[in-house]
Protein backbone atom coordinates (compact mmCIF):
# COMPACT_ATOMS: atom_id res chain seq x y z
CA UNK A 1 0.00 0.00 0.00
CA UNK A 2 1.51 3.42 -0.54
CA UNK A 3 2.73 5.26 2.58
CA UNK A 4 0.76 2.56 4.87
CA UNK A 5 -2.75 3.91 4.44
CA UNK A 6 -5.36 3.02 6.75
CA UNK A 7 -9.05 3.78 7.09
CA UNK A 8 -9.66 6.89 9.63
CA UNK A 9 -12.70 4.87 10.74
CA UNK A 10 -12.01 1.65 12.04
CA UNK A 11 -7.97 1.30 11.10
CA UNK A 12 -8.23 -1.00 7.93
CA UNK A 13 -5.09 -1.36 6.65
CA UNK A 14 -6.25 -3.02 3.11
CA UNK A 15 -7.68 0.44 1.82
CA UNK A 16 -7.79 0.38 -2.23
CA UNK A 17 -8.09 3.33 -4.22
CA UNK A 18 -11.19 4.54 -6.31
CA UNK A 19 -10.52 7.17 -8.79
CA UNK A 20 -9.75 10.27 -6.38
CA UNK A 21 -10.78 8.59 -3.09
CA UNK A 22 -9.58 5.50 -1.24
CA UNK A 23 -12.19 3.29 -0.09
CA UNK A 24 -12.07 0.71 3.09
CA UNK A 25 -13.56 -2.89 2.18
CA UNK A 26 -14.26 -3.55 5.84
CA UNK A 27 -16.28 -0.15 6.71
CA UNK A 28 -17.08 0.96 3.37
CA UNK A 29 -15.62 4.85 4.17
CA UNK A 30 -14.24 6.62 1.57
CA UNK A 31 -12.37 9.85 2.02
CA UNK A 32 -9.37 11.66 -0.27
CA UNK A 33 -6.12 11.87 1.92
CA UNK A 34 -5.75 15.04 0.39
CA UNK A 35 -8.50 16.63 2.47
CA UNK A 36 -6.33 16.14 5.64
CA UNK A 37 -3.07 17.17 4.60
CA UNK A 38 -3.26 19.93 7.38
CA UNK A 39 -2.72 16.61 9.66
CA UNK A 40 -6.33 16.85 11.50
CA UNK A 41 -7.86 14.18 11.75
CA UNK A 42 -10.97 13.45 9.71
CA UNK A 43 -13.94 13.75 12.67
CA UNK A 44 -12.63 16.83 13.90
CA UNK A 45 -15.14 19.08 11.89
CA UNK A 46 -16.34 22.18 14.28
CA UNK A 47 -19.89 22.82 14.68
CA UNK A 48 -20.53 26.49 16.09
CA UNK A 49 -23.78 27.88 17.23
CA UNK A 50 -25.55 31.46 16.49
CA UNK A 51 -22.88 33.62 18.38
CA UNK A 52 -19.40 31.37 17.09
CA UNK A 53 -19.20 28.99 20.40
CA UNK A 54 -17.80 25.87 19.63
CA UNK A 55 -20.29 23.00 20.61
CA UNK A 56 -19.64 19.76 21.55
CA UNK A 57 -21.59 16.52 22.74
CA UNK A 58 -23.29 16.79 26.23
CA UNK A 59 -23.74 20.69 25.67
CA UNK A 60 -27.07 22.28 26.93
CA UNK A 61 -28.48 24.91 24.32
CA UNK A 62 -30.83 27.73 23.97
CA UNK A 63 -32.97 27.76 20.92
CA UNK A 64 -32.57 31.93 19.71
CA UNK A 65 -36.37 32.34 17.68
CA UNK A 66 -39.02 29.94 16.96
CA UNK A 67 -39.16 27.06 15.05
CA UNK A 68 -41.99 25.72 13.23
CA UNK A 69 -41.66 21.93 12.67
CA UNK A 70 -42.16 20.75 9.39
CA UNK A 71 -45.12 18.45 9.07
CA UNK A 72 -46.48 19.16 12.36
CA UNK A 73 -48.52 22.03 13.94
CA UNK A 74 -46.00 22.72 16.86
CA UNK A 75 -43.91 24.80 17.23
CA UNK A 76 -40.13 25.52 19.60
CA UNK A 77 -40.43 28.09 20.91
CA UNK A 78 -37.54 31.21 21.14
CA UNK A 79 -35.95 30.37 24.68
CA UNK A 80 -36.47 26.55 24.67
CA UNK A 81 -33.49 24.95 26.68
CA UNK A 82 -32.03 22.14 25.42
CA UNK A 83 -29.47 19.66 27.27
CA UNK A 84 -27.79 16.68 26.48
CA UNK A 85 -27.27 17.44 22.47
CA UNK A 86 -25.55 15.15 20.26
CA UNK A 87 -23.41 16.33 16.77
CA UNK A 88 -24.27 14.04 14.16
CA UNK A 89 -23.41 14.71 10.37
CA UNK A 90 -26.24 16.12 8.90
CA UNK A 91 -26.35 16.51 5.20
CA UNK A 92 -29.20 18.50 5.07
CA UNK A 93 -27.31 21.44 7.56
CA UNK A 94 -29.66 19.53 10.55
CA UNK A 95 -26.49 18.85 12.46
CA UNK A 96 -27.69 18.68 16.33
CA UNK A 97 -29.50 15.73 17.37
CA UNK A 98 -31.45 16.03 20.53
CA UNK A 99 -34.60 15.21 22.97
CA UNK A 100 -37.08 18.22 23.58
CA UNK A 101 -39.64 17.43 26.33
CA UNK A 102 -43.01 17.60 24.54
CA UNK A 103 -41.71 17.42 21.34
CA UNK A 104 -39.41 14.41 21.52
CA UNK A 105 -36.68 13.45 19.60
CA UNK A 106 -35.54 15.83 16.76
CA UNK A 107 -32.43 17.38 14.85
CA UNK A 108 -31.68 21.07 14.93
CA UNK A 109 -29.33 23.36 13.11
CA UNK A 110 -26.59 24.80 14.76
CA UNK A 111 -27.46 28.06 13.65
CA UNK A 112 -30.79 28.36 15.71
CA UNK A 113 -29.10 27.86 19.16
CA UNK A 114 -26.95 29.53 21.66
CA UNK A 115 -24.93 27.65 23.43
CA UNK A 116 -25.87 28.54 27.12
Amino acid sequence: MENDLKCPECGCAHVYPDGSLWTCPECGCEWNPADNAGGAAEGTREIRDANGNVLADGDSVTVIKDLKIKGASSVIKGGTKVKGIRLVDGTDGHDIACKISGIGAINLKSEFVKKS
